[in-house]
């Protein structure tokens, strides 16, 4: 994943990964793994630092799933051994399976209790966010009324977001646009600027003929004979040309000049529109929690060259976790044909009657690249309704209840192609569910070795809100102020040692942690890593020392601000490939 900021990150180790059987508290579990002799006079302990390089992987797919029951009430007592995932049509087995609650990060934070230290008094807590909303406005589509309806939708669902949301609002013409925040006033006085900024006008030029941008395509990518027929009558008919094939003539030419500039035009908005949903997207793939954006527009043409930019959307969302949800900004859809208040403006009726078809097939198109792109990413697709306050509401909340299903995909093939995913819930005695969950993900077009997986795989782990135990791992916060205006954050990272596997290799003990120290703003943005790695060789007499405390403790410094912020560590070990995620957060005065 590529960020704007420098990262320095920082890899750092010490025991190994818990041990499938409770292991015997004076003789640490041995692998039966060979190794290259080591150095007897090699250091027992030794840490280093580099710049870590992340890179996107699929080897270990995650799934969230919202299970309903008939009534539409969250299901949030099921087991592992409820679910089912088919892979393409193949069952897989799930590796990995968390129950997450609105609410529970916050909960988890302050149970937290910073005894381990030294000097300089534990952290303050913060609320941790936990969910990131960013609405999209297509401000290039959109009429001002519908970005006036939709705007105070919005507006009406920030004064009810939760203490643990953060919101932005972006717009498709890149027009005062607000990054992720809980300040609600700023994020109002953004709405209030909403307006039209179409750069090229494409619902249709004021010319002669009259062609929209459907009408366009069809008239110059199409070849389409009915709509040319139709269009070079109107050309003839409402610009005097005469009644001769020199006129003919004209009129077809200058129908081929108007349909190519409408066409170069809706091109242009339609890219513009894609962009910025792909940027918004790979945007939100940076945000430590649940991402959802809300997509408002009243759809927009997408003609057949733009499937690959509209896959590459999906694609990015997927891998991203994050979720399009799509609100059609027209609300209740009115048929161009039964619209009076729509001006004609064509000279002949013949004409009028074939443009009003190709709008409505105009208009159902651009409902269709809306509902693609929710229903592609697991989203949803609110349509055909006036009340967009409602539709917002839905949109931009999420269950209160979700299970995380992981699995690895058994045979991958590396040629990037698209897996559906498919989730089956069993219960006894049998009930009836409904289920929300991703329909499918990426292949990768490469192999990754063991360290960019297990580097992929803390990736993942560092953006994301889940919390993984494997590892007995404890996280504890303190800070240090030096002034007003200069402090430093510092990250303990405590490990039980009596619970780690270790693989035994010439008289010495050894194992490698990985632990990776993510710092983010008061609103979820992210700041920097440190990533250190601490390679273990321990001969037996220390390992038996340490057998007795149990505790190694690993310890992280920020440079900051005085400020509010929230910290993501992240624990991986060499021998049992196991990892844990915790939470934290700090408020300096």
């Amino acid at each position: 994943m590529a960020f704007s900021h420098a990262v320095l990150i920082v890899w750092m180790t010490a025991a190994g990964a818990q041990s499938q059987t409770q292991p015997q508290p004076a003789t640490p579990a041995a692998s039966a793994q060979t190794a290259a002799p080591i150095d007897k006079n090699a250091p027992e302990m030794a840490t280093k630092e580099a710049p870590a390089i992340f890179k996107t992987r699929v080897d270990l797919v995650s799934v969230p799933v919202v299970v309903r029951d008939s009534k539409g009430r969250i299901v949030d007592t099921l087991t592992k051994e409820n679910f089912q995932i088919f892979d393409n049509g193949k069952a897989q087995e799930i590796i990995r399976f968390s129950l997450e609650k609105t609410g529970d990060l916050a909960a988890k934070a302050a149970k937290t209790v910073d005894t381990a230290p030294t000097e300089g008094p534990p952290a303050a807590r913060i609320d941790i966010p936990e969910r990131f909303i960013a609405y999209l406005f297509d401000d290039i589509h959109a009429s001002l009324g519908e970005l006036a309806q939709a705007r105070d939708a919005v507006s009406k669902q920030l004064l009810k977001q939760a203490k643990t949301d953060r919101a932005a609002i972006f717009t498709t013409s890149g027009q005062n646009q607000v990054e992720f925040t809980d300040d609600i006033e700023k994020l109002q006085a953004a709405l209030l600027l909403l307006r039209n900024r179409s750069i090229t006008g494409t619902g249709g030029m004021a010319t002669c003929p009259q062609i929209s941008y459907y009408m366009a395509d069809m008239i110059v990518n199409k070849n389409d004979p009915t709509a040319t027929s139709y269009a070079n009558q109107e050309a003839w008919s409402c610009t005097d040309q005469p009644s001769n094939a020199q006129g003919a003539s004209a009129a077809a030419a200058q129908v081929q000049s108007i349909a190519r500039q409408v066409l170069s035009a809706g091109e242009h908005d339609t890219h513009l529109t894609l962009g910025v949903l792909k940027d918004v997207v790979r945007r939100m793939g940076a945000m430590p929690g649940q991402r959802i954006v809300v997509l408002i527009s009243p759809g927009f043409f997408s003609a057949e060259e733009f499937h690959q930019e509209k896959s590459d959307i999906m694609d990015a969302a997927i891998r991203s976790s994050v979720i399009v949800n799509s609100l059609d900004a027209r609300g209740l859809w009115n048929d161009p044909r039964l619209d009076a208040s729509r001006p004609s403006g064509a000279a002949n009726q013949g004409f009028l009657m074939v443009r009003q078809d190709y709008d409505r097939m105009s208009a159902q198109g651009q409902g269709d690249v809306l509902g693609e792109m929710a229903y592609g990413t697991g989203g949803s697709l609110y349509a055909n309704n006036n009340d967009l306050t409602e539709g917002v509401r839905q949109l931009a909340n999420t269950p209160e209840a979700h299970y995380v299903l992981g699995f690895g995909p058994q045979n991958l093939k590396l040629d990037g192609s698209f897996h559906s995913l498919k989730v089956v819930v069993k219960t006894v005695p049998p009930m009836s569910v409904n289920l929300q969950a991703r329909r499918g993900y990426y292949a990768p077009r490469k192999a990754s070795d063991p360290e960019e997986t297990a580097r992929g795989e803390m990736e993942e782990a560092l953006f994301s809100i889940d919390e993984l135990r494997d590892l007995p791992v404890e996280l504890h916060t303190q800070f240090f102020k030096a002034n007003d205006k200069e402090a430093t954050i510092a990250v303990v990272c405590r490990v039980d040692a009596r619970q780690l596997q270790y693989k035994k290799a010439d008289g010495r003990n050894n194992n490698i942690l990985t632990i990776l120290s993510g710092l983010f703003d008061h609103n979820g943005n992210f700041i920097s890593a440190i990533e250190k790695t601490v390679d273990i060789k321990m001969k037996d007499e220390t390992m038996s020392k340490l057998m007795n405390t149990g505790t190694l403790t690993f310890r992280t410094n920020f440079p900051v601000a005085p400020g509010s912020y929230m910290l993501r560590l992240v624990v991986r070990d060499s021998e049992g490939h196991q990892m844990s995620a915790l939470n934290g957060s700090v408020a300096i005065q």
